[in-house]
């Protein structure tokens, strides 16, 4: 989801294993997490293998990724040490606490380097979130990943190496520099989303502790914890069953409570009267590039569903992880992507065109007539709508519902302009902005609040009038609201409103104003440095190098996938569109010094050499490659997807 970095090679052309080797540069930044306040540097660390992990805590990929190391991390804890490396995008998360909470949050169990500046990441000459770095246990660097679906190829690696540096008498065993922060003391914990039950209380997914709790009318008061707050997948009785960062809640109509189990890659079924626990949709593992998009529930992957809404008689998952909505019919059993084409960005038109990245909140509209959605790496407050049919003629139009009467749906966004744009400015929507918003809450005015998390805030937009506007301020990253039990029914006073502030780890009662809040307004770019090439041809190589002991997996067609699109549209004359080949010619419009965003995404299936039935892995990752027309610039762009292998 990010800036490019050069390589030496394209992926048709890969160059051998043996080369100059290359040391490891130092690690630096503005202070380390997980340590105990010691500072740690490479010379700490020699005689182990150690992966750098460049994130950031916005990027779901990222959050792949951290998941993805859990258990490589476990069984090579003697000669493996990861280090997690923050390199923020938003400013948000640039700010020490956010990523001492993050770190927390998301249950890193690892040494983190805060680098604010980007320091260490322009050392290693980093362009995506993620990117995996290997350094072996004499500080050089042997292999490079942007992206996710890497570890399986790593572990393979760190076996090798640890293998190698032994029989060299180069290898030093031990337990890895972490020092895990006091458990802290409260009801929740990084709360993600709020539902109200049919009598008044409260249902909150509890995400770092995996559980899911229901308050009393106060919103303070524990009632009862349903699952046993160990990191899992076990359906049961309400103090057997197990969750995994829940986020979440919807009450459907036969009075059922569905829960987005976001890192379980799960929808699960609990039943309020008894809190017994049923997985309904989803395998366990997460969905990849390639898999169903429909069927059975339980046999049908999902990619962190953070979401879910009850709309147009069915269940709505924002599918987070790969940048979709999908639908879950109870009656059929049945999950099917509803919208959104797995390409990362901001794209409106009819449902199976339309582009997303990480929808993270949805809301139905109190007329029923829309669903709202916060769309959380474009900063963008969006909503999907069915279009209706005229004179029969677009009931086949693409996004078409076999459910539906006729028509399909259409995707528009309220406010938002792109991934790399964000900020905190009222005003008419198109000039509005948001930054990073988890959450939506439909009015019973017809308007819809929006918690602007990264903002620390609670915005309004107005269908009405077009108009953005500022509601509160100095809550702590707000994730979720919900109408406070009998707001919706208010018609002459403004109506409560109850928000999950997520760094506070609480609920916080608010009635929204009369009046605006009047805030400074301020407008952010993701700033990373633009590439300079040259106006005209642009040759696009992504580089990417089978594992050790892997090739391409062509048994069902092509192996790779190639998109390539730009912001603002016009950037690219020729090469738009998706191919199979992981190199591209593009053409490049505008006269020099103009700017934009190449965007890029890469997939690659491989699968093992050897094997009566090889397994299969994809790798696959998204650029926003910012670039300039320079005369003299580069003719050639090479990215990263798997490669620097020695």
């Amino acid at each position: 989801m990010n800036d490019a970095a050069s390589a030496p090679t394209s992926a048709s052309t890969p160059e051998p294993r043996s080369r100059a080797r290359v040391r490891a540069p130092e690690l630096q930044g503005r202070s380390w997490i997980n340590t105990g306040g010691e500072e740690l540097s490479l010379a700490d660390l020699r005689g182990r293998t150690v992966i750098l992990d460049f994130w950031t805590f916005c990027c779901i990929n990222c959050l792949h990724v951290l998941d993805e190391l859990r258990e490589l991390e476990e069984r090579h804890k003697d000669t493996v040490v990861v280090v997690g490396v923050h390199s923020p995008k938003f400013v948000h998360e640039a700010e020490h606490t956010a990523v001492v909470d993050a770190v927390e949050r998301y249950g890193v169990a690892h040494p983190v380097l805060d680098d604010p500046e980007l320091a260490t990441w322009k050392q290693y000459a980093v362009r995506a979130w993620p990117t995996l770095v290997v350094i072996d246990p004499e500080g050089y660097v042997v292999a490079q990943h942007a992206g996710e679906g890497h570890v399986h190829a790593i572990e393979r690696r760190v076996t090798e190496l640890a293998a190698e540096h032994e029989a060299k008498g180069t290898l030093r065993r031990g337990p890895a520099p972490f020092t895990p922060p006091e458990p802290v003391a409260g009801e929740l914990r990084f709360p993600g989303k709020v539902l109200t039950l049919p009598g008044g209380t409260f249902l909150v997914s509890d995400t770092t502790r995996h559980q899911v709790v229901e308050l009393a009318a106060d919103g303070e008061t524990v009632l009862r914890r349903i699952g046993s707050g160990e990191r899992g997948l076990a359906d049961g009785a309400a103090e057997a069953a197990q969750f995994n960062e829940p986020q979440g809640l919807a009450l459907l109509p036969g009075g059922e409570v569905l829960v987005a189990d976001t890192v379980n890659h799960a929808l699960r079924r609990l039943d309020p009267a008894t809190g017994a626990v049923l997985t309904v949709a989803g395998t366990g593992a997460q969905w990849w590039q390639g898999a169903p998009t429909e069927g059975p529930a339980r046999e049908v992957a999902l990619s962190s569903p953070w979401d879910v809404a009850w709309f147009e008689g069915r269940v709505w998952i924002a599918m987070a992880g790969v940048h979709q909505l999908w639908t879950y019919d109870p009656a059929s059993g049945t999950v099917a992507a509803a919208a959104g084409t797995t390409n990362e960005g901001l794209v409106d038109g009819p449902a199976a065109e339309a582009w997303f990245a990480q929808p993270s909140g949805l809301a139905v509209a109190a007329d029923g007539s829309r669903l709202w959605i916060a769309d959380s790496e474009t900063s963008a407050l969006r909503w999907i709508e069915r279009e209706r049919a005229h004179g029969g003629e677009d009931a086949e139009s693409p996004g078409a519902d076999e459910h539906s009467d006729g028509g399909g749906f259409l995707v528009r966004t309220a406010v938002g302009t792109g991934l790399f744009d964000f900020g905190h400015r009222d005003g008419p929507a198109g000039q509005a902005l948001l930054q990073h918003p988890l959450g939506v809450t439909a009015l019973p005015d017809g308007s819809v609040a929006v918690c602007d998390t990264y903002n620390h805030a609670l915005r309004r937009y107005d269908p009405g009038t077009g108009e953005v506007s500022t509601l509160a301020t100095e809550l702590r990253e707000p994730s979720g609201a919900v109408l406070a039990p009998g707001a919706a029914e208010e018609t002459d006073s403004a109506p409560e409103i109850v928000v999950v502030e997520s760094a506070r780890h609480r609920l916080t009662r608010l009635r929204l104003p009369e009046d605006a809040v009047r805030v400074e307004a301020v407008a952010h770019r993701t700033q990373r440095a633009a590439t300079e090439v040259e106006p005209g041809a642009l040759r696009l190589d992504v580089v990417f190098q089978a594992p050790a002991g892997q090739k391409l997996d062509t048994r069902y067609g092509p192996a790779t996938r190639l998109v390539v699109s730009s912001t603002p549209p016009g950037l690219l004359a020729e090469g738009e569109g998706t191919g199979t080949e992981l190199h591209r010619e593009v053409r490049l419009a505008g006269t020099e010094g103009s700017e934009g965003v190449l965007h890029v995404s890469a997939m690659a299936a491989s699968c093992d050499e050897e094997g009566e039935y090889p397994a299969c892995h994809m790798h696959q990752q998204d650029w926003g490659v910012p670039v300039r027309l320079t005369a003299g610039g580069a003719d050639r762009l090479p990215l990263v997807l798997a490669g620097l292998d020695r």
